[in-house]
């Protein structure tokens, strides 16, 4: 009989096919870099929740990599009889194994029993945490661990880190222990079930769908995509077409969206489908520039980066606090002079204060800031102008000059390469061929600025090394805003200015 590890319970929660590939074709897995960027963030809040669970650094750590699973099951069972905080304490018992993450040692009718207490990196309890929980007590109680409690801890996020390395209130408790207690019937079945798949000769038969994202995303997503029908325009191209729609429509065998019925679409989508179907380009030149008629000059193109923390490393900060570290921005004025000014904070210092100061001082007094996508910037300016209230004027009136392209290259602009999407990634190339993020070096996308970003800051980070990250940021967020500039020249019909 196989023993399942809870990953692998979990697996069969979300997808019995995701299950089934796991065990027999796991080499087909292909994780994303979000999930690989979640799975290093759940590793340094585990590791906090060591220092925190554990001040004294009295506890001991099971390190199942270096251990190998027997002995650390046996050593796990051995500190059992110890007063010591254990962390990644494994037990395998019943047909499952799992690993907890902290097992906090108390007295009760004078004798020795242990509380559990599940770390996680989310911000609150997830509905998918309940099966987290009732597969370790189960596990551990299977085991013969004498466990009074079992507790989940997550993230607060209202919690203001105070500085000097104290931690103390980044985790907040909820307490399980009755719900997971409850249902050790319920895990039994899942063991159950899970020996019956994996016992399958072929992989179960599933289409994809929302379990391919919820509670996680799968990463088999491509495999099983392969192995469905295709179509050269997919419905999911729609903008904002609601995914349960996608799936109904599949059942009946629409899956492309020159087949949906128009009396399912509103305006945008059926433009996308009309120009998807004749590959031709929708711009609404007139109104483009009607809508920017107004604005006048000098002309300011801006464009933030930022980077969260799960745990905060600056004083003030709170968990997963958008950061800003970065901005780049164009001016122009109305001769046709394009000039650029750059932050950017490699110091390992909080940023914040500098660049707000900096901020103010090159958006100047008057003339619209442009940016994509206007909530973005908009909510960090406040959220600096709150915690730094002695710029909060100057950086409030900033905000009151905005200028959104978005909603203009979405009423205005369609080009059948966008594929449905909006974004500045899909738009630049349409409008303007000759720019490039993928032409750059290094740095190409919002997530690879912040990985640079953290190995910039980084202690160890050669003085070399930290240059050529500096350069590549700087360039990647000078194209964020240089791409403003020309889809600003294009909407708004000044193409005699040569930018």
């Amino acid at each position: 009989m196989r023993t399942f590890s809870k990953s692998k319970l979990l697996a069969l929660r979300q997808c019995p096919k995701r299950l089934w590939l796991e065990v027999h074709r796991p080499d087909l897995r292909e994780d994303s870099a979000a999930t690989e960027a979640s799975f290093r963030v759940g590793h340094k809040v585990g590791d906090m929740a060591q220092r925190i669970y554990d001040p004294e650094g009295r506890g001991a750590l099971i390190d199942v990599q270096s251990e190998g699973f027997n002995r650390a099951f046996e050593r796990s069972a051995e500190l059992l009889h110890t007063t010591q905080p254990i962390f990644e304490a494994g037990f395998s018992a019943g047909g499952a194994l799992a690993f907890a993450d902290v097992m906090l040692p108390e007295q009760k009718d004078g004798k020795r029993v242990w509380r559990m207490v599940e770390v996680k990196s989310s911000t609150s309890v997830k509905d998918y945490h309940h099966d987290d929980v009732a597969v370790q007590a189960f596990v551990a109680q299977s085991a013969g661990v004498p466990l009074e409690s079992i507790a989940l801890a997550h993230i607060d996020s209202a919690w203001t880190y105070p500085g000097d390395d104290d931690y103390r209130g980044l985790l907040k408790e909820n307490d399980l222990t009755e719900e997971a207690f409850a249902r050790s019937e319920e895990v039994k079945g899942w063991i159950a079930q899970a020996q019956s798949i994996v016992g399958e000769p072929a992989e179960p038969v599933i289409s994809t769908g929302k379990q391919c994202e919820t509670p996680y995303a799968c990463g088999f997503y491509e495999h099983c995509c392969n192995a469905e029908p295709k179509s050269q325009y997919p419905v999911s191209w729609l903008p904002r077409f609601p995914s349960a729609k996608v799936r109904e429509l599949a059942t009946q065998g629409i899956i492309d969206l020159r087949n949906v019925p128009d009396d399912l679409l509103n305006a945008r989508q059926q433009r996308v489908k009309e120009h998807t179907q004749t590959d031709m380009v929708f711009f609404d030149a007139a109104g483009a520039a009607a809508d920017l008629a107004a604005c006048g000059f000098p002309a300011y193109f801006l464009d933030f980066e930022t980077i969260q923390f799960p745990v905060p490393i600056w004083k003030g900060t709170r968990p997963y606090q958008m950061i800003t570290f970065q901005f780049s921005l164009h001016t122009l004025a109305a001769s046709g002079r394009l000039e650029q000014t750059a932050f950017l904070d490699l110091s390992g210092d909080n940023p914040s204060e500098p660049f707000a100061q900096a901020l103010i001082a090159a958006c100047g007094q008057q003339g619209p800031v442009y940016v994509y996508n206007a909530g973005f910037e908009m909510a960090r300016i406040r959220e600096l102008a709150e915690r730094i209230p002695q710029l909060s004027e100057p950086l409030l009136a900033i905000n009151e000059r905005v200028v959104d392209l978005l909603p203009i290259a979405r009423e205005r602009y369609y080009h059948p390469s966008q594929q449905g999407s909006w974004s500045i990634k899909k738009v630049l190339p349409a409008v303007v061929p000759e720019l490039r993020y993928d032409a750059l070096d290094g740095v190409q996308d919002g997530g690879m600025a912040m990985e640079a970003f953290l190995e910039g800051i980084h202690p160890g980070t050669s003085a070399e090394r930290k240059d050529a990250i500096e350069q590549q940021l700087l360039a990647y967020c000078r194209l964020d805003t240089y791409a403003m500039v020309r889809l600003w020249q294009v909407f708004a019909g000044r193409t005699e200015l040569r930018l």
